[in-house]
């Protein structure tokens, strides 16, 4: 799951405003930023290498330490003392550790494959931006609409009121995310679009994924506080 696992991060800033929103958002996508990390240390490279070539069904990556049920365990307990110590609060501790087992939850049904610990152990996940992308797409644009119909509904309650405009902007940067994953199912950029083989050095697949999630957080941070309490 790409773009859904930011709208609980919304929620979790709507319920426990004593939390930073820019925090949450970073912690909804937290194993993520490790795999990125991780890819470029050589513990989880993800292939293939060139961003034209990439679909959902293609992309291979063993997500060891980043995404695998052992290693959630330890993510799991880091979190829990960065949202204490920094907000000196046990509820955040206890919400940032929500977020980070709510990702492994809705990668389980939309995602790459997942296990216990290693290729070889147990599987921890349906693997359908493999076996069925379209299906996993489906499932993210599905809880993304809930999720912020929840948010939007919750905000009315309690006397927040925002222009067309931005809702329009919060919206945009989810069917971003959702068209984005749509246009690379089964199908790369190269084929779609007969794109040559060349190698600039910048067309590699990582640096464009750090991209897009690098910019799905910029503007949720920008347009997400941009409310009037009636």
């Amino acid at each position: 799951m790409l773009a859904g696992h930011f709208t609980t991060a919304l929620i979790a800033k709507q319920k426990y405003p004593k939390g930073a929103l820019l925090y949450f958002l970073i912690l909804s996508q937290l194993q993520d930023l490790l795999w990125f990390t991780f890819h470029y240390l050589g513990l989880e490279t993800t292939t293939p290498s060139d961003a034209f070539d990439a679909t959902l069904s293609n992309m291979a990556v063993d997500m060891l330490y980043s995404h695998d049920l052992l290693p959630l365990l330890f993510w799991l307990a880091i979190v829990f003392i960065i949202g204490k110590l920094v907000f000196k609060s046990t509820q955040i501790g206890i919400v940032s550790m929500f977020l980070i087992g709510i990702h492994f939850v809705l990668d389980f049904f939309s995602g790459h494959m997942h296990h216990v610990f290693g290729a070889g152990t147990t599987e921890a996940g349906l693997g359908l931006y493999a076996a069925s992308p379209y299906i996993a797409i489906l499932i993210e644009a599905l809880f993304s609409a809930v999720a912020l119909w929840y948010f939007f509904t919750e905000e009315t309650k309690n006397g927040v009121t925002r222009t067309a405009t931005n809702k329009i902007a919060i919206i945009a940067v989810f069917g971003y995310g959702l068209i984005f994953m749509l246009l690379i199912a089964t199908r790369s950029f190269r084929e779609l679009l007969g794109i040559p083989e060349f190698d600039l050095g910048f067309n590699t697949n990582m640096p464009t994924l750090i991209l897009t999630y690098g910019a799905m957080l910029y503007c949720l941070n920008y347009f997400v506080p941009r409310y009037k309490i009636a």
